[in-house]
């Protein structure tokens, strides 16, 4: 069975990968089928023949998961169609903090809704 995986390289601590489509019982750094592509998680830097890994998919290769990510996160020409979070993480401190601020802006907002309301009331009345 062929496997589309990752093949490591680099030196220690600084890992970059082939995209390789190679037999599922040879060792990781065995000789692959076909090259596709090069990956370094740490710059983000990706080039894949995205058309040949989806021929391979099609001819019965299985991606692993993180080839699959990479496939279906991968731009026309290759690259990497990478999107950073926007959330920030914060401390319980901090966390709890900002949840007292937006109840405390919620229980503003209602009050002022209220007041608002209260002389329409009276004006109809009189």
């Amino acid at each position: 069975m062929l496997k589309i995986r990752l093949k490591r390289m680099g030196a220690k601590k600084n890992p970059s990968y082939r995209i390789i489509v190679i037999n599922s019982t040879t060792k990781r750094e065995g000789r692959p089928v076909q090259e596709l592509g090069y990956y370094n998680p740490k710059t983000k830097v990706m080039q894949l023949d995205k058309n040949t890994a989806l021929d391979w998919v099609k001819k019965g290769a299985q991606p692993t998961e993180t080839v699959a990510y990479l496939i279906k996160n991968c731009n026309e020409d290759g690259t990497l169609n990478y999107k950073k979070k926007e959330t920030v993480k914060l401390s319980k401190k901090a966390q709890a903090k900002a949840q007292a601020e937006a109840e405390a802006k919620a229980k503003a907002e209602e009050e002022a809704k209220a007041a608002a309301e209260a002389p329409a009331e009276e004006t109809a009345e009189a």
